[in-house]
């Protein structure tokens, strides 16, 4: 019987290489002196010179056949989360019998179309894949969408780097080496028990409404009522303090999958109300939305992403049974840190005790990876788990 073995660590230093021999050292000490088959690496607060330097030095010294990582505006591992500091976090993981193969998308641009090419062809054992991307230079959107068809319904869980605040800053890590541009990953296959999860943080308000006229992202009707009015009717039913909260947190939910007959919590993906427009009653979202699906409103504040993350990790606690998990990586927005929550640790420190596992890991990202109703999405303000059975 093979068995899984994960370690993490978690390191701040003003000197980031510092940092990232610290961290790897913590991440190293629980395998008991297994190679790691997989490393991933993430590093806050330095320049983009600095970032490289650290994931390299860490890459080097965790000695993992394969190696994954990118800069980002916070880390998270060894149940605590950084944020806007010089700080390095390792996850390391030992994988019998499991293959592990590392890629760099890179965009063709051509005239009138983009081409992704790089991604590695579909084999019958691939169980999941994991992706970071430069959010200035590669078409998450895009990719994600189309991953379904292209990848053969093989699920993708990760996020978009963080770190950078203009186009060329962003580092990623792959294999050892450095890219600024693109997207790195690997596809697991094999041998292999991984259990996936998307919370994004939302409680639904009212009931749920099927789109009577739309055009593009635009929503003109709702239920055969201006959409506009029924987003008021929808905040009309909320008490004084959810109405404070929905002035920033009011979101639209599209059914994910129409053949469900009853709509849960989980069943809708979570869209931004983009703009509103009282004369003619419609509101815009950020997803095309056809005339016939199934929508309602939903609210976002810290209570609403402190209960979701609750619920969807206990579904799969329970889905996993007496099954150990040996660890996991944490994908969560950088509006889940101290913006949303007292601390910077509730995302990590909740999957951490959820799931019985010491060995979490990751960073706040500018977007989230993970699938949804088997479909692939990118998700915002969410937190997305890869967890590792042992």
């Amino acid at each position: 019987m093979t068995t899984t073995r994960v370690g993490d660590g978690l390191a701040v230093d003003d000197d980031l290489l510092v940092a990232a021999e610290r961290a790897v050292a913590a991440a190293l000490a629980t395998m008991g002196g297994a190679t790691p088959d997989l490393a991933c690496i993430f590093v806050s607060g330095g320049t983009p010179e600095e970032t490289e330097r650290a994931l390299v030095r860490a890459s080097e010294l965790a000695g993992a056949r394969t190696s994954l990582g990118c800069g980002a505006h916070g880390v998270m591992a060894a149940g605590h989360g950084v944020e806007a500091s010089h700080g390095v976090s390792v996850w390391v993981a030992s994988l019998p019998a499991v293959s592990v193969r590392a890629f760099h998308l890179e965009v063709l641009r051509m005239t009138d179309s983009v081409a992704v090419l790089g991604m590695p062809v579909r084999r019958d054992d691939d169980v999941v894949g994991v992706v970071i991307a430069d959010p200035f230079s590669f078409p998450a959107d895009g990719f994600v969408a189309r991953s379904h068809d292209s990848l053969q319904g093989l699920p993708l869980v990760g996020g978009m780097a963080s770190g950078a605040l203009v186009a060329g800053g962003t580092r990623l890590l792959v294999d050892g080496r450095v890219v600024d541009r693109g997207a790195v990953g690997v596809v697991l296959g094999g041998d292999l028990s991984v259990h996936t999860l998307v919370s994004q943080g939302c409680r639904p308000i009212g009931l749920p409404m099927t789109v009577t006229c739309a055009d593009g992202a635009t929503i003109y009707e709702l239920a055969g009522r201006p959409a506009f009015e029924q987003a008021k009717t929808a905040l009309a039913s909320l008490d004084e303090d959810d109405q404070v909260n929905a002035v920033r947190g009011l979101q639209l939910g599209l059914v994910a999958d129409e053949y469900v007959e009853q709509h849960e919590q989980g069943d809708f993906l979570v869209r931004a109300i983009t703009g509103a427009d009282h004369a003619s009653g419609a509101i815009t979202i950020g997803e095309v939305v056809p005339v016939g699906a199934t929508v309602q409103f939903l609210l976002r504040d810290r209570n609403a992403a402190h209960e979701d993350l609750a619920a969807v990790l206990g579904v799969v606690r329970h889905s996993i049974g007496l099954e150990a998990v040996a660890g996991a990586l944490v994908f969560s927005a950088g509006a889940r840190g101290r913006e949303m929550f007292p601390t910077t640790d509730h995302d990590v420190a909740a999957v951490r005790g959820a799931l019985g596992t010491e060995n979490v890991a990751g960073f706040f990202t500018s977007g989230e990876i993970g699938p949804l109703a088997g479909r692939n999405h990118v998700h915002g303000f969410s937190a997305t788990v890869l967890a590792f059975g042992a």
